[in-house]
């Protein structure tokens, strides 16, 4: 248990704060990250470095990137099909990630599954969760050759493992006592499940999925040009780096980010229609 400092103030009130372990790591942490930053910016090579110049030239191309965004490789039409190709990537490999999520999550969930089951379905999902996304991309990519199905591949285990941990724990938060009640009259194992868990988790299995789409949306902006996949991230990468065109880069950013904000206010009508609680007042 956490323990607690209680001290008298001479006002006669009680001041009562918390003195837990927990808090004293936390700021031990926050004071070592803080004081490593110090060291390496002291540590920093600063040989030729003009701070006037470099904040000037910054501060031109910014303008141009954000200011001044324009087409110069590539049409609208291409540019709304990139995007196209980006969204596709992303919803391909949530589709089929939350489909096999679902029935591994089954097997996962303990009020649902054997004991010994569980442990091991989510040690498998918890070692392919602890290999980031991209690794998995780049490990494909070695493997299947670069392409699409190499960012598919990629995505679709990373979306599998976070969606069966998010899958899971939503089935095991079902009240015991509808299982209990359908046990009672005769229910077996799929229709426990058919009728109980799928219609108490829907709208959380439905957030989860659309959560996971905008993570692919964003991951397959990154991998367009790591997995050789195409899409808005390929022309990104190749305006940047290889035409190196800033006017291009800031109108390709503009893209993506009109993209992310149409899904964020498409999630956050379907939390105000499926979770009415949450709107705000």
């Amino acid at each position: 248990m956490d323990s607690a400092v209680i001290r008298r103030k001479k006002d006669g009130r009680i001041n009562i704060h918390s003195d837990d372990k927990g808090r004293k790591v936390i700021r031990m942490v926050i004071i070592l990250f803080t004081i490593l930053t110090i060291l390496a910016f002291m540590f920093f090579n600063y040989t030729g470095l003009e701070i006037g110049t470099a904040l000037k030239e910054t501060a031109i191309n910014l303008k141009s990137m954000f200011l001044e965004p324009t087409l110069s490789h590539f049409t609208w039409g291409e540019a709304f099909y990139q995007v196209g190709i980006t969204l596709g990537l992303a919803f391909l490999s949530t589709i089929l990630g939350a489909i096999i999520a679902f029935f591994l999550s089954l097997l996962a969930a303990t009020n649902l599954s054997n004991e010994w089951v569980s442990r091991l379905v989510r040690v498998f999902v918890a070692f392919i969760r602890a290999v980031p996304t991209v690794l998995w991309v780049l490990i494909f990519a070695i493997s299947a050759g670069l392409g699409s199905e190499a960012a598919v591949l990629g995505m679709l285990f990373h979306s599998i493992a976070y969606l069966v941990k998010a899958f899971s724990e939503s089935f095991e938060v079902v009240d015991k006592g509808i299982f209990e009640a359908l046990r009672a009259t005769g229910a077996k194992w799929w229709h426990i499940v058919s009728r109980a868990v799928i219609p108490s988790t829907f709208t959380y299995l439905l957030s989860w999925v659309f959560l996971r789409f905008e993570i692919n949306f964003a991951v397959a902006v990154a991998m367009g040009a790591a997995a050789g996949a195409g899409g808005i991230g390929f022309e990104l990468f190749m305006a940047s780096g290889f035409y190196f065109d800033i006017r291009e880069v800031g109108f390709i950013t503009y893209a993506i980010l009109i993209v992310a904000i149409i899904l964020e206010v498409i999630s956050t009508r379907l939390k105000n229609r499926f979770f009415p609680a949450t709107k705000s007042h």
